[in-house]
C-alpha cells in the first residue's frame, strides 16, 4: 500500500471527542443522576462538604437525588465548565455564569469540578487509542486527532470499523462514550465528529463535501467564531456553500490575503496540517476570577497576595515541566468585562518566581488601574526546555521577595 505521507488523497484522519466528558465522569460516580439536568462548575462548596460528610461511609450511588445541591441555591461568580445533555436542553452551556444558568434551570443539580478524576479518565481513554496506533495528536483532556491512514482495512470502509472499535474499547475501559469523525483531514474530521453527537460515527470523503458540509452554517468551521460569523452574515454568507461560492480574490479583498485564502480553502474542505504527535506548549499561565470585584487601592493587600501567588504558581509549573521562557505578560479583566493584556520579552530565559513577578509587575504598571478588577492572570511564553536554553543571567530558584505595591 502506498504511504499516506506520499499520497495525501489516502489520508484518513479521525477526530475523537468524548461526550460531555466531565459530566459523564460524574455520572459514573452518581448514576442516580442519569437523565437529569446536571451542571459542573465552580469550586467545592459547603453544600458539597455537607453531602460528603453525611454520606461519606455509604456508596455514592445510594445518595438520594433530593439531597444534591441545586443550581437555584448557588450564589457567586462561578461559571459552568460543562453540563449534561439534559441540562443543555434549557440553553445552558460551557462558560455561562452559574447565576445566569440558575434563572434558566433552577432545579439542575450542581456538582463541583474534580480535575484529578477527569485527568484519570483522560489517561485511560487515550491509552486505548495508543494501543491501536501511536499516531495521535493530543488536543486536550477530552479530544484527540488520530491518523488511521496506514491501518489495515481503513480504506475498505473509510474507517468506520476502526471507529467502532475505538468506541467499543473506550467504553469497555472507562464506561464513557465518545463521538468519532473520520475524514481526509483534521478540519473535516472535527466537523464530522460533531454531526451526530452523542455516540456518533460520521465518515466523510471528498465526495460528501457538497451534500453534508456545504449546507452547514459558516460557524461550523473550526476557526470561525461568532464575530466572524456575523461579519460573513453581513455580506450575505450564511452557509458554507455561500462561502465556497466566492472567489479567492473576493474573500482576500475583504478579509486580507492570508485569512481570505484560508476561508476559501476551509469552505472547500482543504487542510494540509499534519498531526502533531509530540507537541510543545506555547505558553504556561495561571489566572483567577475573584469572588468579588477588587479595587486596586482599597483591596491592594489582597490583590498583592493574589498576584504574588500567581507568579509563584507559574514559576512552579515551568520548573516542574522543565521549561523556561522569555516573554512574561499579565491579563486583567475589569468589572465591565473588558480585558487588557500586556507583555514584555526580555533577553534571558527564566523560570524564576522573583524575575517573573518583577517583569509582570512592570507590565501591570502599563495598564490603567482606574476601576475594579474581576480577573488577574500571569503568563509566560517564548518557551524552551531548560537544558536547551541559552546562557541566562537569571537563576531558576531564588526566593520570591514581597513587594510594596502593584
Amino acid at each position: 500500500m502506498p504511504d499516506s505521507k506520499d499520497r495525501p488523497d489516502l489520508r484518513r484522519i479521525a477526530h475523537l471527542d468524548m461526550d460531555a466528558f466531565y459530566a459523564s465522569v460524574e455520572l459514573l460516580r452518581y448514576p442516580q443522576l442519569q437523565g437529569l439536568p446536571v451542571v459542573i462548575g465552580g469550586a467545592r462548596r459547603s453544600a458539597d462538604e455537607h453531602l460528603s460528610q453525611r454520606y461519606g461511609g455509604n456508596a455514592l450511588a445510594d445518595i438520594p437525588v433530593a439531597d444534591f445541591p441545586r443550581l437555584r441555591d448557588y450564589i457567586g461568580r462561578g461559571v459552568i465548565t460543562t453540563a449534561t445533555y439534559a441540562a443543555r436542553q434549557f440553553g445552558i452551556g460551557s462558560a455561562m455564569g452559574l447565576m445566569k444558568a440558575a434563572a434558566q434551570c433552577p432545579d439542575a443539580v450542581l456538582l463541583p469540578v474534580d480535575f484529578a478524576e477527569y485527568r484519570k479518565y483522560s489517561r485511560l481513554f487515550k491509552a486505548e487509542i495508543l494501543a491501536l496506533t501511536p499516531r495521535m495528536e493530543d488536543r486536550g483532556i477530552d479530544e484527540v486527532y488520530i491518523d488511521l491512514s496506514d491501518l489495515a482495512g481503513v480504506h475498505d470502509d473509510g474507517g468506520r470499523e476502526l471507529a467502532v472499535r475505538l468506541q467499543t474499547n473506550i467504553f469497555a475501559a472507562t464506561g464513557l462514550t465518545c463521538s468519532v469523525g473520520v475524514a481526509p483531514n483534521k478540519l473535516l474530521a472535527k466537523m464530522a465528529s460533531e454531526l451526530d453527537k452523542p455516540r456518533g460515527i460520521s465518515i466523510l470523503t471528498a465526495a460528501d463535501l457538497e451534500t453534508r458540509i456545504w449546507p452547514l452554517p459558516c460557524q461550523k468551521i473550526h476557526g470561525i467564531g461568532p464575530k466572524m460569523s456575523a461579519k460573513l452574515a453581513g455580506l450575505g454568507l450564511h452557509s458554507i456553500a455561500d462561502l465556497a461560492a466566492q472567489s479567492p480574490a473576493w474573500l482576500m479583498q475583504r478579509f486580507g490575503a492570508t485569512h481570505g485564502l484560508w476561508l476559501y480553502d476551509a469552505a472547500h474542505g482543504r487542510d494540509e496540517r499534519p498531526l502533531q504527535t509530540a507537541t510543545e506548549p506555547v505558553s504556561i499561565s495561571r489566572e483567577t476570577t475573584f469572588a468579588r470585584d477588587l479595587h486596586p487601592v482599597q483591596d491592594k493587600a489582597e490583590l498583592r497576595a493574589i498576584f504574588t501567588r500567581l507568579c509563584a504558581q507559574v514559576a512552579t509549573d515551568l520548573q516542574r515541566k522543565g521549561y523556561v521562557g522569555r516573554t512574561i505578560g499579565i491579563k486583567v479583566r475589569y468589572d465591565n468585562f473588558k480585558s487588557v493584556t500586556r507583555d514584555h520579552t526580555g533577553e534571558d530565559y527564566t523560570a524564576d518566581a522573583a524575575t517573573l513577578r518583577a517583569t509582570a509587575r512592570h507590565c501591570l504598571r502599563r495598564i490603567p488601574l482606574d476601576r475594579r478588577l474581576r480577573l488577574l492572570g500571569v503568563r509566560v511564553s517564548s518557551l524552551c526546555k531548560i537544558d536547551t536554553r541559552p546562557q541566562a543571567s537569571s537563576p531558576l530558584g531564588r526566593t520570591l521577595p514581597l513587594f510594596e505595591d502593584l
